[in-house]
Order: structure tokens, then C-alpha cells, then sequence
């Protein structure tokens, strides 16, 4: 029996089955044919790409055949597999998707009970129900995927390749592969041609596929190079130009293969069936270009900084500057006045854009050349720059003078003279030995440090000695080294005491306004004294903690003394006055606000808050190093008498006498030998003298003084808080350092080698002073840490500030967190920095992980 619900029920579901049953197709076609596509897309990307004009004839013959029977193969084999899906397959699909199966319900027929009126009713409800249901119906998706037939994912590779001969390849090139066989030239229905210009790759430019050219001009670079294909029969295509300027003899006009350089202006033409013809026009490579943009100048620290600008039309590669001596502009008196000893003509590489446009750029030449030769001498300075190409242009040479560091120390600027002649001439040698000895005649006038005097004479001991038999190149360099670290000892002098930096600083600000040094090295040495107060102010801060007695029993300095208090503003306003006054050419008054602001800083005290004077653990190891420091000088200047009274004998009575005269009362505070004064007394004092085994007085030999020096030290060290923290694991580094230059100190002092005892205990005591720096800082660190962030920590915060209203730190501080530097000089130091970063790049000596962090700097900033 015929359900009467069929027909409306296989009408609703036409299109549902139609597109299930068109996706089922797809489905077993793409499982039975992807293999043949495969084939053929890697075959024809093959194809697209030219690979067939690159292999050679027979590999091409034989992979075609390979891939023919390959192709023929797999589509014979997807022929056999594939299956046209039947209706009912789809009808079954479709049914599967339904809940209950209602498509099958509804072509069901009654196998019982047809008779029987109730049953036909029943059975025509059940029909009616499914046949509502199966308007849910809709099309089923195919299963596309063949991964488990294609587990290599060969499809997705000759896909990629097909994507890649679409995007660079040409359809023309399929076309030439019926030339390969016997009589493809007939097969290939005419000759063609293709051809491709591709420019320098320094100009950046992509390359022009000539086929799409439809203008009769082109305009090339020069240097470009064209590359033409004539395919066909041999000679039905040829080529004619006139912008190669090659012998026609090299390659004949009717080659299937051209390649030539364009080189200049003219023709290019392609005789034949579907030939063209161009006008072509070279543009040259024009060469580089170079300028020096501003004058030669000096930093306060010695660099010199020489503006240029430099540009090229593609863009400039690497760049030097050659200094060579301008003998027409040297003044040939006295130390120059002998014949100069050769030297080459220095190469410095010009520093280059990191990032950005180097077609047009400007940049600064930063190099330090205060330890050459020519420095402070007239000199010429020619600027080379080259491109790409390997073209290379110089600038005319500039003229000016080696800009380097100058001494404001009349002593240290005679020094360096002398040095400077010394180089300039090996003969010279007498002459300046003569000129030292002189100098150090009387010492006891011109010279503020001992060491540096006894330096000076061994200095002088060298030389005599090398010049006696015979100066040698490397002699000279050493002496002129030695020379040229006594400069700057003697022009920075000790710059340990935070009161001295500061009178030296001003010092030099003085001396530079009475030379008339330039803008930038009074700006430079401004920023000194900025430094050098900031210090000052920092070491009366950590003085009054230290010692608030003391700061209590300073003298006022007015009735108001006890309330005045400076701000920041305040001291940076007088500051940028002076600098101002010095800008303005107003020297005279910039002198006076300068003595000014000295006698203030030095009449400056620093009043101690509410706090106990208790000392932590941190604070003895302060005291107990900064007194081994004293202890260690002591001795270093009694190991320097005692070698100045080998050799001078009569030198320590009458410098005693003079020494006793110029001292009057400060001599009590502390003696030179290393003893304490009668103001260092108190806690850890009677320790100390026990521990050392010698008298305070000094007896004992200097080994033995040495020797219980150290064994007091490593005390010290066994006492020392801050362990595991980083800044006190570097105390600790640094105060081994310096007992190991303590015993090297005693074994010297043993061995009577005094003067390998005062570099071993200048060893040591530079180590001390960096063992108190770090164990500050850690001491710092730790009472931030125990600090809290509340109400109770800003209120204490008031009651103990410096002079300039800024907090004083914490005990062991070596600073605040507030900066004194604001203004312009923040740029300038900026500025500073990045091309000293600039300059460090383009050191090619240093390492590549150097380099690359320096250039992710130079990206960033």
C-alpha cells in the first residue's frame, strides 16, 4: 500500500537531498582524485616558476615523464574508486540526521493489519507524525577532510608552491616547454619573447617585467641589468641596443639568452613577431657628498665633537676622518721646534645612522684624542664618505685644532706639555728630563700630594735612564703614559674628600672664565660643580649623623644660623645665575657670585633631628673602616718619608719644620703616621689598640704596623653586616682586594721595596673606599626596606633634612632619591649619552652582543 503522505513529504525534501547528495560527491571525488591534483599542481607551479628552462634538457624530459605516468596513474586510480552516490544513499544520510527516522517511516508500508480499519488509522497518524518531523530536514555537510589518506600533507606543499608561482611566476613560461621537443618551435604557434630589468640592488628598487612595459621610454639606474628570453624558431626574434656598450661580437643579436649592464643612454629594440622598442634613459649614481657643519670643540672631559652632514642618492655605506698635521699653522718654538718623528695620519670611522634614512643625515664625530701627539695642535681634518657603489668622495680639508682635554692645574698643564714634546720628538728626551727635574726642584711649593712627587721623580729616574742608552719607541709610549697619568692625578687631585672635589671644581670654573674657555666647557664644568656641591652637601649630612656632637659645637655663623634653611630652588637659582652671568660675557660678576656661593657652602652646617645616638652594627663597620682608611694613609705617608730620606737625606728635618709651620693647630687633630688624633676617641678605640699589637705611638717596624693593620681588617670583616645582599657581597669583594694588596703591601716593606709598598697600599686604599661605598649602599637598602610607607615615616622625614630642605637618607646613605640636576643640562646629558652610545656602535672591536644591545638602545631612545 502507497502512503497518501509520501509525495508532499519527497517534494519538501528535494533540495535538502539534492545538496546532500552533491557533497557526497564531492566528498568521494576529492578522496579519489586529490592525488592527481596533487600532481598537477606541483607540475604546473614547475612550470610557472621556469624550473624547466633552468635544468638541463634530458632532466627535464625525464622528470615530465615521471610526472606523466604519475599523473596517468592516479587518475586512472580515482576513475576506479570514485562512486556516484545513489538516491537512496542519500535519502539514508539525510534520514540518519532526523530523530526517529521519520524519511523511512514515511516510505514504510504496512506488512500486517491492512483489514483492519483501527490499524490503517493508527498506522496513517504514525505517517502524518513523521512527516511533520521530517520538515527539521535539512542538508548534511560533507566530510572534506583526508588527512588520514594524505598523512604527509602532500596537497598542502604543491598548494604552497602553486601560491608562490602565482605571485612571482609567469603563465608565459609554460608556453616554452613545447620548444623542448623535436619541432616545438611550429608546436609553440610562433616565436616570443620575455625580459626582465632588475636595478642595483643599492637603489632598492623592484624589478620591471619589460613584457608589461607599454611606454616607448623607460628610465633606468645605472648599473641595472637586463635579462632577455627568445623563444621560437632561432633567429626569427633579435635583439638591438645601444646602452650596454658591449662588443656585438660577445653575444649574437639572435642568442636565445641576452644579458648585458646598461651602462648608458640609447636604444633597445626587439626585431621580430611581437617585437617592441624602447628609449631608454640612465639615471646616474651620483657620489656622495660630505661637510663638516660646525667648528671643533672640546668636552670638559677631553672628547672632541665635530658636526657633519653626509648624504648620497641611495644612501651613504661607511664614512672616515683623517687628521693629518698642518705644519704651515704650527707655531715651531721650543719643544716643536725639533724635527717631529713620523707619524701616519689618524683614521677615525665616521659614526652612521643605526636606523632611519642615510640618504640625508647629520652627525657628531665624538672621539677623545687628548693622549695623541697633535692634540691642542693645528691640524686638517678631511671627511670620506662612501656609497653602495664603492664611490668615494673626501670634503675639503677643515682646518682647525686637535681639540683635547686642557690642564687648568698650571703644574698639570705643564706636564702635559712636557709630554706632549716628549711624543712629538724621541730627541726631545734630554730636554724635557731637564724641564721635569727643574720643575721638581723645590717640591715643597708647587706640589700638594707626596705621591704625586714621588711619582714625578721616578718618572724622571726612567727617562733619564732610557735616554742615557738610547729611547725606544715603546719607551717613549711608556713614559709618556706615566706622564700622562701624573697630569690628571695632579689636576683632579684627591678628590676622595667631598670638600676638596668642591674647591676643586670651583677652582676650575675660575681658572676656565679667566682663559676664556668656550661656552661648552664652562657648561661642562658648571655641571662639575653641580656634582661637587651635591656630594659636599651629602658627606655634612652623614657627618652629623655620624658625629652630631660635633656638628652641635659648630660655631654660627650668624644670629639666624640656627633657623636658615636653603632649598633646592634656592641653591639651583644661584647656580643658573652664575651660568647665566658667564653666557652673558659678565665674568667679573659671575667671579663674585662665585666666591659668594663658596664662602656660603663652606660656612654651611647641617643640624641633626630628634633621634638617638645609638650606633647599629652597620655604623661601627663605617667608623671601624673609614679609621683603617686613616690608619692605611698614615702609613703609605710614613713609607714615603722614609723613601724620600734615602734619597735626599736632609729632606725630612726641613720639611718637618715647614710642615710644622704651615700646620699650627690642625695638626693635632691627626697625625701622618697613622696614629689617632685626640678627637677620635670613644667606642671601639681601646679595642683597636689592643688588637693591633703596637703602640699607638708608632713603634714597630712599618712591616709589622702593615701586618697588624691587616689582621685588623679581617676582624672587621667577620663583624661586617649586609650578608646576602648583592651591594654587601661587593663590600665584601672589595675588602678582600684590599687585604691582598695589605699583604702584598707588608711583603714589600719586608723586602725593603718601598716604593712597591706605596702602590700596594694605594691598592689598598682604594679598595677601602670602595668596600665603604657598597657597604653604604647595602646599609641604605636595608633601612628602606625596614622603613614603612605610612604617616609615621613622612613625619620623621621632615625632622632630618640637608641644607637645601631634601631628606638626608638613611644612616649609611650615600643619597637621596631627589635630584639636584634640572634645567637644560638634562637634555645635554641626554644628548651626551646617546652619541657616546652612537660612538660605541660604531666600534667594530667590540662584541657583536655589545653591539646589538647598543642598537636596540639607539631603536628605542
Amino acid at each position: 500500500m502507497t502512503s497518501p503522505a509520501r509525495d508532499p513529504v519527497l517534494r519538501r525534501l528535494r533540495w535538502p537531498l539534492r545538496l546532500t547528495r552533491a557533497g557526497m560527491a564531492a566528498e568521494r571525488a576529492l578522496r579519489a582524485f586529490w592525488p592527481f591534483g596533487t600532481i598537477a599542481m606541483a607540475l604546473l607551479a614547475a612550470l610557472m616558476l621556469g624550473l624547466h628552462d633552468i635544468l638541463p634538457l634530458e632532466a627535464v624530459w625525464v622528470i615530465a615523464a615521471a610526472a606523466v605516468l604519475a599523473g596517468l596513474t592516479a587518475l586512472v586510480h580515482g576513475i576506479a574508486r570514485f562512486r556516484w552516490p545513489a538516491r537512496a544513499e542519500a535519502l539514508a544520510r539525510l534520514d540518519a540526521t532526523l530523530a526517529g527516522h521519520p524519511i523511512r517511516a514515511v516510505l514504510d508500508e504496512m506488512a500486517i493489519g491492512a483489514g483492519d480499519p483501527a490499524s490503517r488509522a493508527v498506522w496513517a497518524a504514525h505517517q502524518a507524525r513523521m512527516a511533520e518531523r521530517t520538515g527539521a530536514a535539512k542538508p548534511v555537510r560533507p566530510d572534506l577532510r583526508i588527512a588520514r589518506y594524505d598523512p604527509y600533507a602532500l596537497r598542502h606543499l604543491a598548494m604552497l608552491a602553486l601560491a608562490v608561482a602565482l605571485l612571482f611566476g609567469s603563465f608565459w613560461r609554460v608556453g616554452s616547454v613545447a620548444q623542448m621537443a623535436p619541432g616545438g618551435a611550429a608546436l609553440a604557434g610562433g616565436p616570443s619573447w620575455e625580459g626582465w630589468v632588475e636595478p642595483p640592488r643599492l637603489t632598492g628598487l623592484p624589478t620591471v617585467y619589460l613584457n608589461d612595459v607599454t611606454a616607448e621610454t623607460m628610465t633606468i639606474p645605472e648599473g641595472s641589468r637586463i635579462a632577455l628570453r627568445l623563444y621560437g624558431e632561432v633567429g626569427a626574434l633579435s635583439l638591438r641596443e645601444t646602452v650596454s656598450g658591449r662588443d656585438p661580437a660577445e653575444a649574437p643579436a639572435t642568442a636565445p639568452q641576452q644579458d648585458f649592464t646598461v651602462t648608458r643612454d640609447g636604444t633597445l629594440r626587439i626585431d621580430g613577431p611581437g617585437g617592441r622598442a624602447w628609449a631608454v634613459t640612465v639615471i646616474p649614481d651620483a657620489p656622495p657628498r660630505v661637510a663638516v657643519t660646525g667648528p671643533a670643540e672640546a668636552r670638559a672631559a677631553g672628547e672632541m665633537t665635530l658636526p657633519f652632514a653626509a648624504g648620497d642618492d641611495y644612501g651613504v655605506q661607511s664614512g672616515q676622518a683623517v687628521i693629518a698635521l698642518d705644519p704651515g699653522s704650527l707655531d715651531r718654538r721650543h719643544g716643536l721646534a725639533a724635527d717631529p718623528d713620523p707619524r701616519e695620519a689618524l683614521r677615525v670611522e665616521l659614526p652612521m645612522p643605526i636606523t632611519g634614512d642615510r640618504r640625508d643625515f647629520e652627525e657628531v664625530l665624538v672621539e677623545d684624542f687628548s693622549q695623541h701627539a697633535w692634540a691642542n695642535l693645528p691640524v686638517t681634518v678631511t671627511l670620506e664618505v662612501t656609497d653602495a657603489a664603492g664611490q668615494t668622495v673626501g670634503a675639503a680639508p677643515f682646518s682647525t685644532l686637535l681639540a683635547a682635554r686642557r690642564f687648568f692645574d698650571p703644574l698639570a698643564a705643564a706636564i702635559a706639555e712636557q709630554r706632549r714634546d716628549l711624543l712629538w720628538a724621541r730627541s726631545n728626551a734630554a730636554r724635557v728630563a731637564q724641564v721635569l727635574r727643574a720643575v721638581s726642584h723645590r717640591p715643597e711649593e708647587v706640589f700638594r700630594s707626596q705621591t704625586a712627587y714621588l711619582r714625578l721623580r721616578v718618572i724622571l729616574r726612567r727617562l733619564e735612564t732610557f735616554t742615557a742608552y738610547g729611547l725606544k719607541p715603546a719607551q717613549q709610549e711608556e713614559i709618556a703614559a706615566a706622564l700622562w697619568e701624573l697630569a690628571v692625578l695632579l689636576e683632579e687631585g684627591d678628590l676622595g674628600d667631598a670638600l676638596e672635589r668642591l674647591r676643586r671644581a670651583q677652582e676650575r670654573l675660575s681658572e676656565a672664565m679667566r682663559n676664556g674657555a668656550s661656552d661648552q666647557e664652562i657648561a661642562e664644568l658648571m655641571q662639575e660643580l653641580r656634582r661637587a656641591t651635591d656630594d659636599y652637601l651629602q658627606q655634612l649630612s652623614r657627618q652629623a649623623q655620624r658625629d652630631p656632637a660635633n656638628g652641635a659645637d659648630q660655631p654660627d655663623q650668624g644670629p639666624d644660623s640656627e633657623t636658615m634653611r636653603m632649598t633646592q630652588d634656592d641653591l639651583q637659582r644661584m647656580m643658573d645665575r652664575i651660568q647665566e652671568l658667564m653666557e652673558q660675557g659678565r665674568m667679573a660678576e659671575a667671579q663674585q657670585a662665585l666666591q659668594e656661593l663658596q664662602q656660603l657652602m663652606e660656612n654651611m652646617r647641617v643640624t641633626q633631628g630628634e633621634g638617638g645616638n645609638g650606633q647599629s652594627p652597620g655604623q661601627q663597620s663605617m667608623e671601624d673602616l673609614a679609621e683603617t682608611l686613616r690608619r692605611q694613609q698614615g702609613l703609605s705617608d710614613q713609607a714615603f718619608r722614609d723613601l724620600q730620606e734615602r734619597f735626599n737625606p736632609g729632606a725630612r728635618a726641613g720639611q718637618s719644620r715647614g710642615n710644622e709651620g704651615r700646620s699650627g693647630g690642625e695638626g693635632r687633630g691627626q697625625s701622618h703616621d697613622g696614629t689617632g688624633g685626640e678627637g677620635r676617641q670613644g667606642q671601639g678605640e681601646g679595642d683597636r689598640q689592643g688588637q693591633d699589637g703596637q703602640p699607638r705611638g708608632g713603634e714597630g717596624s712599618l712591616a709589622d704596623r702593615q701586618q697588624a693593620l691587616r689582621d685588623e681588617l679581617g676582624r672587621q670583616q667577620g663583624r661586617m653586616p649586609g650578608a646576602g645582599t648583592p651591594e654587601g657581597d661587593a663590600a665584601r669583594e672589595a675588602l678582600d682586594r684590599a687585604g691582598r694588596a695589605m699583604d702584598g703591601a707588608e711583603e714589600a716593606l719586608r723586602g725593603d721595596d718601598l716604593a712597591g709598598a706605596i702602590d700596594r697600599q694605594a691598592e689598598a686604599m682604594d679598595a677601602l673606599r670602595e668596600g665603604m661605598r657598597s657597604l653604604g649602599e647595602a646599609m641604605a637598602q636595608r633601612e628602606n626596606r625596614q622603613q614603612g610607607q605610612g604617616n609615621s615615616q613622612s613625619a620623621n622625614r621632615g625632622s632630618n633634612r640637608d641644607p637645601l630642605g631634601r631628606d638626608a637618607g638613611s644612616r649609611g646613605a650615600l643619597g637621596t632619591e631627589e635630584g639636584l640636576l634640572q634645567g637644560e643640562d638634562v637634555y645635554r646629558r641626554a644628548r651626551e649619552l646617546l652619541d657616546e652610545i652612537r660612538r660605541r656602535t660604531g666600534e667594530g672591536a667590540r662584541p657583536e652582543v655589545e653591539r646589538d644591545y647598543l642598537e636596540r638602545l639607539l631603536d628605542r631612545f
